[in-house]
């Protein structure tokens, strides 16, 4: 049921709100969509093409590897780390993620800003679709 609720989140966001927004991708979203069921993941790439995309560089790596170090996000969970250091790179204004356990998550934001304001980067803000829904001035 949640994961449910989370589609029809996704869906309506992109079917109402992301045309507000300025998009990207990295290929490390590239390699995630096309996981699971091939006629699933063939409708989740159409989505997402001909969005630009965003490179993975040294400087994307040595950002990811920081908040590894740092302890802000575990070892094993390295392309999650490698998925906020491509934002944090690419100076993005957003973050949208359904991983709460170890992007999205309130506990954690503190250390991943720690980290990039020491490399001199602005950390984007990381949050649900949910959290983009709406904006108050429309």
């Amino acid at each position: 049921m949640i994961v449910a609720g989370k589609q029809e989140t996704t869906r309506l966001w992109w079917e109402l709100r992301s045309r507000h927004f300025e998009l990207f991708v990295s290929p490390l979203v590239w390699d995630g969509v096309a996981l699971g069921d091939h006629e699933v993941s063939q409708r989740r790439c159409a989505i997402i093409a001909g969005l630009p995309v965003l490179a993975v560089d040294e400087q994307t790596n040595r950002i990811a590897e920081a908040f590894m170090a740092s302890g802000a996000i575990p070892a094993r969970a390295a392309t999650d780390a490698s998925h906020i250091a491509v934002a944090t790179r690419h100076g993005m204004d957003f973050l949208l993620t359904w991983n709460c356990t170890h992007i999205a998550n309130a506990q954690t934001l503190k250390r991943f800003n720690a980290v990039t304001t020491s490399l001199g980067y602005e950390l984007p803000t990381i949050c649900t679709p949910d959290e983009l829904m709406e904006d108050a001035n429309d």
